[in-house]
């Protein structure tokens, strides 16, 4: 947790230093033309905006929270047009969570999940000609919620449980901007707001099935190295 913290503060000082790289890297511009195909690699932080509902029939009242999470993301653009491009990113990161209060907040972490969230963006993008090329986008997103488990801490407390959380459909939006370095390779900051809503399910024979509602809606910041292939 220590290092995914101090990752995250690295990336968000970067985007404070975002206005001095763009008046200090200021190559010929290289252009992003109709036909053009992009690649991005990126580190990302996902940092949940996380709302919970109550942890129910069992326990009304106490709701979850939801670590952030680092990861590399790879991404792909096609250009339709010189200013209109869409975007598809993949990436997968591990999330915890647990409770915040009473019964659960004192077992603490109470699982783990995977998640894959595809997301296709369209982009519009300002200054296709210069060597600094802002862009903004919107999208869809399809999250799916792959290998669950309960923790140690909730196991030895109610005894085994399974875990699972529903995929989920939703929309994305998108900022960012692209520094050229020279003809092929550029430096890319780049902040997505995904939509995601999961319900989590805890399937247990002491106190038998547990629901709880979570809107996820994370943040997601990334910095990397594009090439124009």
């Amino acid at each position: 947790m220590a290092i995914r913290t101090e990752l995250k503060g690295i990336i968000m000082r970067a985007f404070s230093f975002l206005p001095l790289l763009a008046i200090a890297v200021v190559p010929a511009p290289a252009f992003a033309e109709a036909g053009d195909v992009l690649l991005r690699v990126r580190a990302v932080v996902v940092s949940p905006n996380e709302d919970s509902g109550s942890i129910l029939p069992t326990f009304p009242g106490e709701e979850v929270d939801v670590s952030d999470s680092f990861a590399p993301e790879v991404d792909i653009t096609y250009m339709a047009t010189n200013h209109i491009g869409f975007e598809l990113i993949a990436a997968t990161t591990q999330h915890d969570f647990g409770g915040t209060s009473g019964t659960t907040g004192g077992i603490g972490q109470l699982g783990s999940t995977w998640v894959l969230p595809p997301t296709l963006t369209a982009q519009y993008h300002f200054a296709p000609e210069g060597a600094i090329r802002p862009y903004v986008g919107a999208g869809i997103n399809y999250t799916i919620f792959h290998s669950e488990d309960a923790t140690n801490a909730l196991e030895n407390a109610i005894g085994q449980t399974s875990v699972s959380l529903s995929d989920s459909w939703g929309w994305a939006l998108q900022a960012g901007v692209d520094i050229d370095l020279n003809d092929d390779i550029f430096l890319n900051f780049d902040v997505k707001y995904i939509d995601i809503d999961s319900t989590a399910t805890l399937r247990n024979a002491t106190i038998g099935t547990q629901q709880v509602d979570i809107d996820l809606d994370p943040f997601v910041f990334g910095i990397g190295i594009g090439f124009r292939l």
